[in-house]
């Protein structure tokens, strides 16, 4: 749940460019070092130099040519070694290609020569700070506070850069400083608090709360932070007397209403806790994304929460009706709807949020899969197709509109979409190899075994333990009685590695058939019915067309009506039960 505490904002400083070429400059010691860093004399044909120089570096930079820039400048430091204004632009690009250290050495020998300008001081701290240096940024913004004692900007920084650094007792000495030249301030108070907390400070995390509320009672979210605190330290009695001021002070606040949802339903209060949610959630000024946390929250696990489905529906229900023109509002009930295995009905939602918002990307992705889950391939391909044209460079929708398209017959179409998207697949090998396993199934439906065979060989070889491209591709071989061989090792690979799938073992057990190898065949389709092989009516089929290869005909036609009467109707499974023997047919 959101806390009532706020952070301070984080000041974005803009690092304008000092730009001059003056010698009046500021020595920052008298050691015979510092007396050497100094911008030379310049006759009047070198400064005219220099200055050409300098400004066509500028140029350059702004232009976004850094590498000719950087001759610039280099050409200014051969001039003038000790020019602060080139050393600083030289950092400035260097920090921009996230060359920091260079960009740091720099900039020290600028500080050097001349320590008043700040804008050198501040782009060194920013490298401290993308380097997650936060004590040697805060040390930089403590010799700006010295130049510039009333920037209250500074302060801000520094303490936010000491709370990174988790110097908390530091940060909040800064803080204080801070309100020294400000006064009282609501947002360095609430910081204060939050850092007392941090450093262990309890008794003054609550102190300061406590004066926020003495100097402003009316604001509800002070009672709220209290609260908060309270429920975090166990003291429940004192947490829900602050919950209470909260509604007090401000009888439709949302938020509160859904910490007080947490707080009874984690104390077994059920009935409250429903209560609270359900004046939370209908709260049309309470933010969707405070209601998606706690929904998530409830969902995630409804027995430990002791929520039902119904009452968590209702829920989501209320917050359709509090936002109904957010998309969100129809996601969280297609999710909850795929959740509890409802994806017909899913997907009706899911439509409803593409109809507000169609440019979220994996809502298409899922509505799609879930087409696909649900067995509805016209739709598959229907939306498949819509999401290709608003996310033409998305590589996975063009493989989900092939797989659509293979389960409706149409190859060529499935084929003509894998080659539009393969080129947005660029260096994925794993979605390569999953263009090229479609592939291989449309060719091989359009009798074009040759480029399917092709397809297989690229999928193994970009995915050696693609054990679907494998099964497939020794079924097909056996299928066409070609490399019986090959199909063998490929299948047998697959049944090693997966020991109990039944697709994969009838497989293998054909290949055996198709090599004659009956009783083998028969030991391998034997385990594959154990493994839920007995629910499939072309495993049966096939267990029938070795039992009679094996000259037990009476076991093959109860075999073979067993899969006739479980829907297989195939003509040439007719026929072998008609003739009593073993037909070769398509499979």
């Amino acid at each position: 749940m959101n806390k009532y505490y706020f952070h301070i904002f984080s000041v974005v400083l803009l690092l304008t460019v000092g730009c001059s070429t003056s010698k009046n400059v500021i020595k920052s010691s008298n050691s015979k070092q510092d007396k050497q860093l100094t911008e030379t004399q310049l006759t009047e044909d070198k400064k005219i130099e220099f200055e050409y120089l300098f400004i066509e570096g500028l140029k350059q930079k702004m232009n976004g040519n850094t590498d000719a820039a950087i001759q610039y400048f280099n050409g200014c430091l051969e001039i003038d070694p000790n020019s602060a204004a080139s050393l600083y632009e030289m950092a400035n690009i260097h920090a921009s290609k996230g060359e920091f250290i260079s960009a740091k050495l720099l900039l020290e020998k600028a500080i050097q020569i001349n320590s008043s300008n700040k804008w050198y001081k501040l782009l060194l701290a920013q490298i401290f700070q993308n380097n997650k240096q936060y004590a040697s940024a805060s040390r930089v913004y403590k010799e700006l506070i010295e130049q510039e004692p009333d920037n209250i900007d500074y302060y801000y920084m520094d303490a936010i850069l000491l709370t990174s650094a988790e110097e908390f007792n530091e940060a909040i000495k800064t803080y204080n400083q801070l309100e020294e030249i400000v006064g009282f301030n609501e947002q360095v108070s609430l910081a204060r608090q939050h850092l007392y907390r941090s450093a262990g400070k309890n008794k003054e995390a609550y102190k300061e709360i406590e004066t926020l509320i003495k100097f402003n009672p009316s604001v509800p979210e002070y009672y709220g932070v209290l609260a908060d605190m309270y429920k975090e330290d166990g003291n429940m009695n004192k947490a829900l007397e602050y919950y209470q001021k909260v509604l007090e002070n401000d009888p439709d606040n949302g938020f509160v209403h859904f910490s007080l949802a947490t707080f009874h339903i984690q104390n077994n209060e059920k009935e409250k806790g429903l209560y609270h949610a359900k004046q939370g959630f209908s709260n049309p000024n309470v933010e969707i994304e405070t209601k998606i946390q706690l929904y998530l929250m409830l969902s995630v696990s409804p027995d430990e929460m002791k929520i039902s489905n119904d009452q968590i529906e209702e829920l989501i229900q209320l917050i359709i009706k509090a936002h109904p023109k957010d998309s969100r509002s129809y996601s969280i009930q297609a999710d909850f709807l795929i959740q509890n295995e409802k994806q017909a009905e899913a997907t009706k939602y899911m439509l409803k949020a593409l109809e507000i918002d169609p440019n979220t990307y994996p809502l298409w992705e899922q509505l799609i899969i879930t087409y696909n889950q649900t067995g509805d391939f016209e739709k598959m391909v229907k939306y498949s197709n819509q999401a290709i044209k608003l996310f033409p460079s998305q590589p996975l929708m063009y493989v989900l509109n092939a797989v659509g398209n293979i389960q409706l017959k149409s190859y060529n179409k499935a084929i003509k979409s894998l080659e539009s998207g393969l080129i947005y697949v660029a260096d994925n090998k794993q979605l390569e190899a999953q263009f090229e396993l479609y592939r291989a199934e449309a060719y091989y439906n359009l009798d074009n075994s040759k480029q399917a065979f092709t397809s297989f060989e690229k999928v193994i070889e970009i995915e050696p333990d693609n054990f679907m491209a494998m099964n497939n591709y020794a079924y097909y071989l056996s299928v066409r009685g070609e490399q019986l061989e090959k199909a063998e090792m490929l299948s047998g690979r697959v049944v090693q590695a997966n020991p109990d799938n039944a697709t994969y073992l009838d497989t293998h057990a054909w290949v055996l058939f198709k090599k004659k190898e009956y009783r083998l065949a028969k030991f391998y389709m034997d385990t594959a019915l154990k493994n839920g092989g007995d629910k499939n009516p072309v495993v049966i089929e096939h267990y029938g067309d070795i039992l009679i290869m094996l000259n037990d005909v009476e076991g093959a036609l109860k075999k073979w009506n067993e899969s006739l009467e479980m829907g297989n109707n195939s003509e040439i499974l007719k026929q072998k039960i008609e003739e009593k023997r073993f037909i070769e047919g398509e499979e």
